[in-house]
């Protein structure tokens, strides 16, 4: 790898004889970016690994488990109890690192959309979790049936294992609320460097609808 990482700067040092001050930038960034790459994808393979490993190390805990209560057997379980809470460290730690190396979602309100079901006056509240991150919006659908929003835009950080949990909630008064619908969206197809727009259904019938622009930033 360091090798490969020589070679890519050498070969940018090179090529930047007679080029301008933007392209040279340009090409250094993109070095970097390179490198990068090539960290996140040993991280992610490292992961993989680990997952394998614990995998494996759970089936030997549910193997010991139902084995006879013989010395020997104890003392497997002990040890592929040891392997097990090794590898889930070690795949707490490569989340940690992976997901610090994975950019930001900026997430935008563009507004709900029904079916004979938004009317002038309705109020909602949309809450969205991701991992502990959270974000709470209230808005009120207007006579000109603008929708108003008390928050526009939020950042996510990506997550490994999560998905984006999305309740919508009508708020008819102080004590009735109605949840409209739940629901959970994966996050992987959104690593997009272009500007995505979503129609997220809410509810079972596909009525309503959630609209987000989601923008991932390395």
């Amino acid at each position: 790898i360091s090798h490969k990482i020589e070679t890519i700067f050498d070969g940018a040092k090179d090529e930047q004889r007679g080029l301008t001050a933007w392209e040279k930038k340009l090409l250094g960034i993109q070095s970097i970016q390179m490198y990068d790459n090539i960290h996140v994808e040993e991280l992610y393979d490292a992961y993989c690994i680990q997952r394998r490993l614990r995998d494996g190390a759970s089936k030997m805990v549910a193997a010991f488990n139902s084995a006879t209560g013989s010395k020997e057997a104890r003392e497997s379980l002990s040890e592929a109890n040891k392997g097990y809470r090794e590898c889930t460290e070690h795949m707490c730690s490569l989340e940690s690192e992976l997901e610090s190396q994975m950019g930001e979602f900026h997430v935008k309100m563009k507004g709900l959309a029904g079916f004979a079901r938004l009317c002038a006056g309705d109020q909602y509240e949309v809450l969205m979790r991701y991992g502990r991150q959270r974000w709470r919006l209230r808005g009120r659908v207007e006579v000109s049936n603008k929708q108003m929003w008390d928050s526009e835009e939020y950042i996510f950080l990506p997550l490994v294992t999560e998905l984006l949990s999305i309740k919508v909630t009508e708020l008819k008064s102080l004590a009735n609320h109605v949840v409209v619908g739940t629901v959970s969206c994966e996050m992987l197809d959104l690593f997009c460097p272009l500007p995505q727009t979503l129609a997220v259904d809410i509810n079972d019938l596909g009525t309503v609808k959630l609209n987000l622009e989601v923008t991932w930033r390395y």
